[in-house]
């Protein structure tokens, strides 16, 4: 009935602190900021990218833009590394996962530089 060639990685057993877990992802991927975010850092070269890379785009302030990444972090979508000023955020497993069983996994983009 339904062919979309997506693979379904669900397991119907989770435990309620799983279940609690996944719910929160949810919510903090059901923003269209943040997935736009996360699927930018998922596109961005090596799968990380700087609040500063990822401001431009949205035409939100950089407060703005770290606030929804800090909810992506909460949430365990996103790792964030500190590099002197600047914080570099990457993807999680469990948000490579969500990103692959929705089909909204980005190529890399190898010729994009940093603008930090």
């Amino acid at each position: 009935m339904y062919d979309s060639g997506m693979s379904v990685t669900v397991s119907l057993t989770k435990s309620p602190a799983e279940v609690g877990t996944l719910a929160t992802q949810f919510k903090a991927l059901g923003d269209p900021t943040r997935l736009d975010l996360i699927m930018n850092v998922a596109a961005s070269a090596q799968s990380e990218a700087c609040v500063c890379d990822l401001t431009p785009d949205t035409g939100l302030t950089q407060g703005t833009v770290s606030h929804h990444l800090r909810i992506l972090v909460e949430a365990g979508l996103l790792n964030r590394d500190q590099r002197g000023k600047w914080a570099y955020y990457s993807l999680t497993e469990s948000a490579k996962n969500i990103l692959a069983s929705l089909n909204l996994s980005m190529p890399v983009d190898k010729n994009s530089s940093s603008s930090c």
